[in-house]
């Protein structure tokens, strides 16, 4: 059902706050009014469960970089059917290392679908979501090995906290190295994009499937994280752009899958190390740990340290190469 918003004399309002569109229906305010939406209810529902959260923080111990390595403890089982939704999953618990270094920043290449070079898929209401593998609204979805992959996100500047309530968009090619909104005949899609807030542990999560290797780089996920809710749209806010490797113990295993025809080759063709993103440090803080199979699905980690106190350099590229999968 469809929420109506209140008549007042300033115009349409929903829950409180005037609609930036107000000859359109709620539901099309935009990425920015869906985020501050959600944002609206979590403070809610946390003020509701504050003494559960407290007994939560007090059990936690202080994140140093003598803790174990990244690994999720929720094991890989098969995903449900594609649905969008506005309200986050539940992010796995998990033990991680502090990296030793910021995230590199990274191009965002030439499919950012950000607003960028042209196509903006963060204007788009639905855009908050978890599960990725179908478009916005509907319409195709992504067929390949699933994936639920979680990016922990920490606040450099402040002593590497949590960086909670900082906005993430996530993008990839599917499995025939093409991309949404932009390859030939799938341009009208929008599947393999998302936008989720870090909850209090400064995480987030992503349901999607394992991207294909295309010819002429290492298989990745780009990703690009926002201060704010209220900076999304824009891309020139973001405060880090970079990519997520697979690592290559899973890809034999995925790309022996039908759908993942020419990966194979290609990825025999290219190494971490030779790779135009990874290969200045065979990508050591950007390669995820991986749990689970082809078969049932995998779960992939990674924890991206952001400090807010060096200007990013990271960002669109102009046009040059292109997905192929095939």
């Amino acid at each position: 059902m469809i929420p109506e918003p209140e008549n007042t004399p300033d115009g349409p309002r929903y829950e409180g706050r005037t609609l930036p569109r107000p000859d359109d229906e709620v539901v099309d305010q935009g990425a920015g009014f869906d985020l501050t939406t959600l944002v609206s209810r979590r403070a809610m529902f946390s003020i509701a469960g504050l003494g559960v959260g407290a007994a939560a923080l007090a059990a936690c111990s202080a994140v140093t970089a003598a803790d174990a390595s990244p690994s999720a403890t929720a094991s890989a089982t098969p995903l449900s059917t594609p649905t969008a939704t506005a309200t986050p999953t539940p992010t796995p618990t998990v033990s991680y290392a502090l990296p030793a270094a910021e995230i590199p920043d990274e191009t965002a290449g030439p499919y950012p679908g950000d607003g960028s070079n042209g196509p903006d898929v963060l204007e788009q209401s639905g855009i908050v979501r978890s599960d990725l593998r179908s478009s916005i609204g509907g319409g195709t979805t992504a067929e390949g090995a699933p994936l639920q992959f979680t990016l922990r996100i920490t606040d450099m500047a402040n002593g590497d906290v949590p960086f909670a309530g900082v906005a993430v968009y996530a993008w990839h090619c599917n499995a025939q190295g093409e991309y949404s909104m932009y390859s030939s005949g799938i341009e009208n899609e929008t599947y393999l994009r998302g936008v989720q807030v870090t909850d209090a542990d400064g995480q987030v999560t992503f349901t999607s499937i394992v991207p294909a290797c295309y010819s002429g780089r290492w298989p990745h996920i780009h990703f690009e994280v926002y201060p704010s809710v209220d900076t999304i749209t824009d891309s020139a806010n973001a405060i880090a752009t970079s990519q997520i490797a697979m690592p290559e113990s899973m890809l034999a295993s995925v790309y022996a899958l039908p759908a993942y025809d020419g990966s194979t080759r290609n990825l025999s063709q290219i190494t971490l190390a030779s790779d135009n993103v990874f290969g200045d440090d065979g990508g050591a803080l950007q390669v995820a740990t991986v749990t689970g199979d082809a078969t049932n699905g995998y779960t992939a980690m990674l924890v991206a340290r952001v400090d807010t106190t060096t200007a990013p350099t990271g960002g669109s590229a102009p046009g040059g190469g292109g997905p192929g999968g095939r």
